[in-house]
């Protein structure tokens, strides 16, 4: 998660939200990203939809079966889904995100039973670092009146 905090700092220097996150397999690092949809134009430029391709790329199989993703922001509708296709094993996440997460804030994707792959959960890894990036960027955004949006 360390390594994901790091990955998130990178994101807020380019003004992105900061959201890192890893893919673990075998105690290697096999992926990495951290948000970028506004610099790279991207809507689907998540840091989890960023680590998932570097990973799938690494290791040369879209199915990532072994894998263990850490990210510092519980994950949005859409990545739930990427982790869900990609086989993701297991989830390690370090704050909730009250308004959108998909995991146990918001909606509680991986519990629907039509899914045929279950992913093991573990939150509040490194949490009060993972909220305070967060936090304070959007602090800050909204003390210099600043939109995400362009």
């Amino acid at each position: 998660m360390h390594h994901a905090l790091q990955l998130a700092s990178q994101a807020e220097v380019l003004d992105e939200v900061p959201v890192g996150a890893v893919i673990v397999k075998e105690n290697e690092l096999v992926g990495a990203g951290f948000n970028q949809p506004i610099s790279g134009n991207d809507p689907t430029a998540h840091a989890e939809i960023v680590a998932l391709r570097d990973a799938a790329q690494r290791l040369d199989n879209y199915r990532l079966v072994g894998c263990t993703l850490y990210v510092t922001v519980e994950p949005c509708t859409m990545c739930v889904g990427a982790l869900i296709h990609a086989r993701i094993k297991r989830l390690v996440f370090g704050t909730t995100e009250p308004k959108a997460g998909a995991v146990v804030s918001a909606i509680r994707t991986l519990d629907q039973k039509f899914y045929n792959h279950r992913i093991e959960v573990e939150q509040g890894v490194l949490a009060d670092e993972c909220r305070a990036i967060i936090s304070e960027f959007f602090s800050r955004k909204r003390a210099a009146g600043k939109s995400l949006t362009p």
